[in-house]
């Protein structure tokens, strides 16, 4: 069997790592590119035994550079996203809106077999968020230039090298209180990143087409409910507070002046959504790729770093 080149945007990242190892096991050569080499390439090329993996340092949006890594792909792979905008550096509609445009042109011009771009869950109710608006035109002008192109909209990804879990976990365990915005009823379906994965890798080596696909993993719960199961892991007790819009929409302006802040206006007018399939598009149950991972489950596998005691707090170290 002739081995296929993926072109993957995105590769540093908890799903780029996983993607990669799940790829080139399977023998697929993998390019990744970073824009910055010296930072990312420790991470990148020790997914992969060596003569699988390239990696190349390019702006995104240097076509001539990146037009000439399409000339031997024969899979185009976006993980590219940003939640939050930085003062001084890129936007949603740079990330989310012209960047993926620009990878569709490219795909269809070098007739690339498959274009596999992630987008992310709700953003269709989500009319007053510039995050899910960047989202949804980047989504239309995808298909709008290549309509083979598969557009996946995932709920809230976890592992244990996710922006999520590890997070909550790490507020839970300083905090005494914890903010529960619109009273913790917005629900989530979180998919795990391994999941994720094989559902893009069954994609490709299937030839799966289909424009839009959700994928949830295979529970649904409100965020209180997820902060619940995550306090019950790590044996903590909190106070969980409702908070008023007011109060929250302050707290989310003051975090904003972080570097990496834990809230912004924009993911608060997120939160107002429900994070799960919609009922108008194919999930990845349909195609007959369901998730197989458990929320708890897995969570279970690395939640002990944020017990007291670690890895020691479990019941079989604990004695009498």
């Amino acid at each position: 069997m002739k081995q296929k080149n993926c072109l993957i945007f995105g590769g540093s990242g908890q799903i780029g790592r996983n993607l990669i190892r799940k790829l080139t096991k399977n023998n697929y050569i993998v390019t990744v590119v970073t824009r910055n080499i010296h930072q990312k390439s420790y991470i990148i090329k020790t997914q992969a035994n060596a003569g699988y993996i390239n990696i190349v340092e390019a702006n995104i949006f240097d076509e001539k550079k990146i037009r000439d890594l399409f000339k031997t792909s024969d899979v185009c792979i976006n993980l590219i996203g940003i939640l939050f905008e930085k003062k001084g550096g890129n936007t949603f509609k740079n990330i989310h809106t012209i960047f993926p445009s620009l990878l569709a042109k490219l795909c269809k011009e070098y007739k690339i077999k498959h274009f596999v771009h992630l987008s992310a869950l709700g953003i269709n109710e989500a009319i007053d968020s510039d995050y899910a608006k960047s989202k949804l035109e980047g989504e239309n002008n995808i298909l709008k230039n290549f309509p083979l192109a598969t557009i996946l909209r995932p709920s809230v990804v976890y592992s244990s090298d996710d922006n999520f879990s590890t997070n909550f976990m790490t507020l839970l365990n300083r905090l005494p209180f914890f903010p529960l915005y619109y009273n913790g009823k917005t629900k989530f379906a979180p998919i795990h990143c391994s999941d994720l994965t094989d559902i893009i890798y069954n994609i490709i080596s299937k030839n799966l087409y289909s424009k839009i696909i959700e994928c949830s993993g295979p529970e649904i719960f409100t965020f209180k409910e997820l902060i619940e199961k995550l306090l019950k892991l790590i044996d903590k007790k909190r106070i969980l507070l409702p908070l008023p819009l007011p109060v929250a929409e302050l707290t989310a302006r003051l975090f904003e002046i972080m570097p990496k802040p834990l809230l912004t206006r924009d993911q608060l007018k997120l939160l107002k959504y429900d994070n799960i399939p919609s009922g108008k598009y194919k999930t990845n149950s349909d195609i007959g790729i369901p998730s197989l991972r458990y929320f708890e489950n897995e969570v279970k596998k690395y939640c002990y770093m944020w017990r007291d005691g670690g890895q020691f707090s479990t019941e079989k170290y604990k004695t009498e």
